[in-house]
């Protein structure tokens, strides 16, 4: 059986050091592929230097884009399993053998490991799609906050640390390169869910996730993470729109996200300078894109 590692990285060496040192400490593992969008900070360097590695540059076509070609390499290459992590996640040791464990004995086709933070559970990872109600998270039945000591089904987890089956990518192809970033994992766990595969969250599979701190200012978070909205809002508004049930779903739900934000950045505009009035069309151009599905790196 052949096991393939995707990891996809972007300017943070130091943490692609040690997600590199974890993954050659795992038993089982065959090959590790690391996809660099085009870093600038030593990490091609120093990946010049490493043996072993399957290395693949490009340009930085975001996480999405990354993974879209990492999961290519890996298919093409004949990996039986491929498995998926950013470069701030870490496999515990015994955490591919776990994965492996329980995709042999429940049949999944998808299989999300525990992740840490802090040494916290955090997860992400949910047990319903909602595309009826507008008024409620796409994220149904989220397994945040419940204590979950088995492997659980699931169907949605993010692209931190996913098991995928060859079948799946044969089956549904690749995930989406054009949302860049943010919902190209829900996206591609929902088609594996309509195909029929069936996705397992195993705690027993355990990695830790790296905390990022910051002494800025929340005017100066604000102002670093602004270009991330409109991906976040229009990739939103793109899966609400491409699988909504009913009208609210597909034009309702999004609103009022864009609506969550706008509020919020017109009533700091007199105390601060993070939102700009600019910045509203953004969102509301954001929006349009979406629902209208023009997607691609903006």
């Amino acid at each position: 059986m052949k096991i393939t590692a995707v990891v996809v990285t972007y300017n943070r060496i130091e943490l692609l050091k040690r997600v590199i040192d974890c993954l050659r400490a795992q038993t089982g593992l065959t090959e590790i592929i690391v996809v660099d969008n085009g870093a600038t900070d030593g990490t091609g360097e120093w990946l010049d230097r490493q043996s072993a590695l399957h290395v693949i540059r490009q340009d930085n076509v975001g996480g999405s884009g990354g993974f879209h070609t990492g999961i290519r390499a890996a298919y093409e290459g004949g990996a039986d399993w491929i498995w998926c992590m950013d470069d701030d996640v870490f496999p515990r040791p015994g955490c591919l053998e776990n994965l492996v464990r329980c995709a042999e004995e429940t049949s999944a086709s998808i299989l999300a490991p525990l992740r840490l933070l802090d040494g916290h559970v955090f997860t992400h990872e949910f047990r319903r799609f909602n595309f009826t109600n507008p008024f409620a998270s796409v994220h149904g039945s989220k397994l945040a906050g419940h204590t979950i000591d088995r492997p659980t089904e699931i169907v949605g987890c993010d692209f931190e640390g996913p098991f995928i089956a060859r079948a799946v990518v044969k089956r549904i192809g690749l995930p989406n390169k054009d949302l860049f970033i943010f919902c190209d994992d829900t996206d591609y766990c929902l088609r594996a869910h309509l195909a029929g595969f069936r996705l397992m969250y195993v705690p027993e599979a355990r990695m830790d996730k790296h905390r990022f701190f910051s002494d800025d200012s929340w005017a100066s978070r604000n102002r670093k993470k602004k270009w991330k909205r409109y991906y976040q809002v229009r990739n939103e508004a793109y899966l609400n729109h491409h699988y909504g049930r009913n009208w609210g779903v597909r034009y309702l739900r999004s609103l009022i996200g864009v609506i969550g934000y706008v509020v919020p950045a017109v009533l700091s505009m007199p105390f601060s300078n993070a939102w700009q009035r600019r910045d509203l069309s953004m969102l509301w151009t954001a929006y349009q894109d979406g629902i209208h599905e023009r997607l691609g790196k903006r």
